[in-house]
């Protein structure tokens, strides 16, 4: 990932996204309690109960990204990786659980309507949730950008949700204050249904790296690549990778001459690695090497590039 930050910044950058998500999130709370006591609107309703499961959310974000962030240790020795996919799928369980109560209180008010009062409290509070969000956004885009953090990207993508609330929050009060009040449930189930398609998005994603998924096909391709245009490499094969909170994990096997010293061949291993770890910094890397004579083929067929889905 180009722009990716080093070790050293990696750190300080999530704990930026991670505090600034935490800090919006209570400010919107407050804000939205104060603007649903004053309308009694479902629509700012839904964006209330939204912005209180983010705050869980961001939260649970908080300790995920602490707990990740510790090094390696003699009981998880591959890190604390998988702290942030945890977080993810604890954020899809708080959203699934507000899309739900949103549903339930959009249907309950379609079936028992009642007027929407204080509009202008309410459309000045919204108007400043929609620009307080965009600023996150912004903050956790960068961060994303630096660590590729799965747990920062799935908070981002509950704010990007939280947007759209808010922007259909903002066209049901506008509408309520033109007189159409029994739209104001309507948006409100509508927005149930969208924060319901972002909770399960969420779920596959933390499910499919929990579950150590390969990374995306134009990567692996890549580390073939890298490796086959080492020197004295005869082939690659064997290629397995996944990505454990910022750490990558990169298992391949590298064919050599079975009449190199062996000394020789554990430097081409070394220098195969230095080409991958100049593109991917922060890996874990564990090259195998097999011997091959010239006139042999090898048991395996050479690893083809990775097709896309």
């Amino acid at each position: 990932m180009s722009g990716q930050a080093s070790e050293y910044d990696a750190p300080r950058l999530l704990r930026l996204a991670t505090y600034a998500s935490v800090i919006t999130a209570a400010l919107l709370i407050l804000a939205k309690l104060a603007a649903w006591l004053a309308t009694g609107s479902i629509s700012v309703l839904a964006s209330l109960v939204d912005s209180v499961m983010d705050a869980g959310a961001s939260l649970i974000n908080l300790l995920a990204v602490r707990w990740s962030l510790q090094p390696a240790d003699s009981k998880h020795r591959f890190g604390h990786g998988k702290a942030q996919p945890l977080a993810a799928l604890a954020q899809s369980a708080f959203i699934t659980g507000s899309a739900v109560f949103l549903c339930l209180e959009a249907i309950d008010r379609l079936l028992n309507p009642r007027p929407v009062m204080q509009i202008g409290i309410g459309l000045a509070v919204i108007g400043f949730a929609i620009a307080a969000t965009l600023v996150l956004l912004a903050i956790q885009a960068y961060v994303i950008r630096r660590t590729g953090s799965t747990a920062i990207r799935a908070d981002a993508l509950h704010y990007a949700t939280d947007l759209a609330t808010n922007s259909a929050t903002l066209a049901a009060l506008g509408l309520a204050a033109l007189g159409w009040h029994g739209l104001d449930p309507v948006f409100g189930l509508g927005i149930g249904a969208f924060v319901l398609f972002g909770a399960l998005k969420i779920g596959y994603e933390a499910v499919q790296l929990l579950l150590d998924r390969e990374l995306p096909s134009e990567q692996r391709n890549e580390i073939l690549a890298l490796a086959r245009e080492t020197p004295q490499v005869r082939d690659v094969h064997a290629l397995r990778t996944r990505r454990s909170g910022q750490t990558v994990i990169i298992q391949l096997h590298l064919s050599l001459d079975d009449q190199l010293p062996l000394a020789a061949a554990h430097r081409i291993a070394m220098r195969a690695e230095e080409r991958i770890r100049k593109r991917y910094p922060d890996a874990d890397i564990i090259i195998h090497l097999d011997p091959v004579s010239l006139g042999d083929e090898r048991e395996s067929p050479p690893e083809e590039p990775v097709q896309s889905a």
